[in-house]
């Protein structure tokens, strides 16, 4: 893999009462300089290992990527904790708003990042998150949502200029086929130019190594194959973004 750069990033939130110390990561190559950058926005299950393991391989291609941490103090909730952390930040959409707000405008502070060419991504309650700051009118060029909780976001799109990459299971009931067709008819509306990958026999958090491990359920499930389709096409995806990227394999 190529050199790169990690450092801690510490940020802070507008209007958080609790001061939560956001405890986000920058990952880049070595060298990089007002380049490509990515928002990188974890799943539920926090900013963990298999979210640093992401942005290494984007950055190996030549992305700068801003890990956010949503949850603050970098908490890694369990399996039977993540309900309790989705759930506060939902009934408080200003302060989740506000957090992932605070993230891109991190990473557009960071040297190794041109503000003007800043594309956020996430995954499952990320992913949702990453859909939402670019609804509400956010500065990214391109979002990348893999499995997003379609249940979690709003519809009321208004026009702009954004690209958009979403891959979700076809039977997730977290973003079920009236989900999509809010989906499409509310982005197609806003003049959005948008892809929706759908992959069939899969459930949602199918990328998810926390997934591997719950008992069996109708709700989530990890597929290997579909998770690696999936990182086959945000690569390609990024590549189109970001010509100047070069390949990781």
């Amino acid at each position: 893999m190529a050199d790169l750069i990690e450092r801690d990033v510490t940020y802070t939130a507008a209007g958080d009462n609790e001061a939560t110390a956001l405890q986000g990561m920058l990952i880049a190559p070595s060298g990089a300089a007002n380049g490509p950058g990515v928002v990188l926005i974890h799943d539920a299950f926090g900013l963990g290992e298999q979210m640093i393991e992401t942005a290494r391989s984007l950055a190996a291609s030549g992305i700068s990527v801003l890990l956010a941490d949503v949850w603050g103090d970098r908490a890694l909730p369990g399996q039977e904790e993540i309900g309790q952390y989705i759930g506060a930040m939902k009934e408080n959409p200003e302060l989740w708003q506000a957090r992932i707000a605070a993230a891109h405008d991190a990473a557009r502070e960071q040297p190794e990042i041109d503000p003007a060419r800043l594309a956020n991504m996430g995954y499952c309650f990320g992913g949702a998150s990453a859909l939402e700051y670019l609804r509400l009118d956010g500065r990214v060029i391109a979002t990348v949502a893999v499995h997003p909780g379609l249940d979690l976001v709003e519809f009321d799109w208004q026009p702009r200029e954004a690209r958009v990459l979403v891959t979700l299971g076809a039977i997730d009931p977290m973003a079920t086929a009236e989900h999509r067709a809010q989906f499409d008819a509310a982005l197609s509306d806003a003049g959005v130019d948008w892809e929706l990958d759908l992959y069939s026999h899969t459930k949602h958090g199918y990328t998810s190594e926390g997934a591997k491990f719950a008992p069996e359920n109708p709700v989530i499930g990890y597929h290997e194959r579909n998770a690696k389709r999936t990182k086959d096409r945000y690569e390609a995806f990024f590549r189109e973004i970001f010509p100047e990227l070069r390949p990781t394999n």
